[in-house]
C-alpha cells in the first residue's frame, strides 16, 4: 500500500516537473532528426546551418515569386492560363557570414519581370549586417554602440566581437589601397583639402587634403588622403610628398595647390624640375575679396575669359558614303 502510494507521488512530481515543449524545440529537433537521417553533419560548411539557410532562402524566393504571380505553383489565374509563370529555375551560389558559400535555386518566370529582394539579381554575398555596420562605423560609433544599436533598432544580437572583425577588414582594405604602387611621372598633381566633420571625443571639422594625380594619358586618379595635423609646414608636406615618391612616382610636371605654406619648398626637394602652380580657379575666386559686393556681376564677366569653360569638339558632317563633306 505504502508502496504504490510513493510510486504515485514520484509519477506526479516527474509530471510537474516536465517541460512542455515549444514548437522551436519541436522544429529544430525534426531537423536534427532529418539531418542524422540524410547523413548531414551538424556542422561544417555542408552541414545542418548551410542546408537550412539553403531552405530558408529559397522558401522566402518561392513565396516573392508567389507574390509577384499572384498565385501558388501549379495553380491557374482567374482568367484561365496567365501570360507569365514560372519557368524553372537557376542555380546560384552566395557567401553569408555564418556559414559561407550556400548553393541555392532561385525561380525564374517567363517574362523575366520577377525581381527578388531577398537575394537581388547579381548579389553575391549577403552582407546586410556589415553595410550598416560600415555606415555605422563611417558615423563615428565605437563597436560597442554599434552593438547596442543593432539590440535596440532591429532586437538583433550583435556581439563587439562580430563587428571588429567587419570593420578591421575594411581597414585593411584601406591600409592596401594607401599603399599601392603608383605611376612613374604625372601630368600634374592636384593638392587641396576637403573639410568633415570627425567625432574625436566630440564633433568638429576637420581638413583632410587629397592629392589627384593627372596622368600622361589624361586619366585622373586619387593618389591618397592625409588628415591635417592642424599646423602644416615644410616638414608635414616633405613627409606626405615622400611617401608619394616612396611608392614609384618620380616626378610631375606641375604641382597644383592653393598657397599651402611649405609645400613649394617641400617640392623643390622632392621633385626639383616640378613647376608649382596656384590654382587658377583660387586665383579668381579670390579676387572676388578685394571688391565691393556690389561690383561682383561686372567682376564676374571681366575674369570669366582667364579660365572658359572648355569648348565641344565641332564633328564636320559626313556624306552618305562616309567621308567628310567638302566645299
Amino acid at each position: 500500500m505504502s508502496v504504490a502510494t510513493l510510486d504515485a507521488v514520484a509519477s506526479k512530481k516527474k509530471k510537474k516537473t516536465s517541460v512542455e515543449p515549444t514548437p522551436e524545440m519541436v522544429a529544430a529537433a525534426e531537423l536534427v532528426r532529418q539531418a542524422k537521417a540524410a547523413g548531414l553533419d551538424l556542422t561544417g560548411p555542408d552541414g545542418l546551418p548551410a542546408q537550412f539557410t539553403k531552405t530558408v532562402l529559397e522558401t522566402a524566393l518561392n513565396e516573392e515569386m508567389t507574390e509577384h504571380l499572384g498565385r501558388e505553383k501549379h495553380e491557374k489565374s482567374a482568367e484561365g492560363r496567365a501570360s507569365n509563370s514560372r519557368n524553372g529555375t537557376t542555380q546560384k551560389t552566395v557567401l553569408t557570414d555564418s556559414v559561407g558559400e550556400v548553393q541555392i535555386e532561385v525561380p525564374r518566370d517567363r517574362e523575366g519581370t520577377f525581381e527578388p529582394v531577398i537575394v537581388r539579381k547579381r548579389q553575391r554575398r549577403l552582407n546586410d549586417v556589415d553595410e550598416v555596420v560600415l555606415s555605422l562605423y563611417a558615423k563615428g560609433l565605437t563597436t560597442g554602440e554599434i552593438s547596442a544599436h543593432f539590440q535596440d533598432i532591429y532586437g538583433a544580437s550583435v556581439s563587439k566581437e562580430t563587428v571588429s572583425p567587419v570593420t578591421d577588414r575594411v581597414v585593411e582594405e584601406m591600409h592596401e589601397w594607401a599603399s599601392r604602387p603608383l605611376d612613374s611621372v604625372y601630368a600634374a598633381i592636384f593638392i587641396d583639402a576637403i573639410v568633415v566633420k570627425v567625432r574625436d571625443g566630440q564633433v568638429a571639422n576637420r581638413a583632410f587634403y587629397a592629392a589627384i594625380g593627372v596622368a600622361l594619358d589624361g586619366t585622373r586618379d586619387v593618389l591618397g588622403i592625409w588628415g591635417s595635423p592642424g599646423g602644416e609646414g615644410a616638414k608635414y608636406w616633405l613627409s606626405v610628398l615622400t611617401e608619394i615618391k616612396n611608392r614609384g612616382v618620380t616626378d610631375t610636371f606641375f604641382l597644383v595647390c592653393d598657397g599651402l605654406k611649405g609645400l613649394p619648398d617641400a617640392v623643390e626637394v622632392v621633385w626639383p624640375k616640378a613647376t608649382v602652380q596656384t590654382c587658377v580657379l583660387h586665383l579668381i575666386r579670390n579676387t572676388f575679396r578685394y571688391a565691393s559686393k556690389k561690383y561682383w556681376d561686372e567682376l564676374k564677366r571681366d575674369v570669366r575669359p582667364i579660365s572658359p569653360p572648355p569648348k565641344k569638339r565641332e564633328v564636320p558632317p559626313r556624306t552618305q558614303s562616309g567621308g567628310s563633306r567638302s566645299r
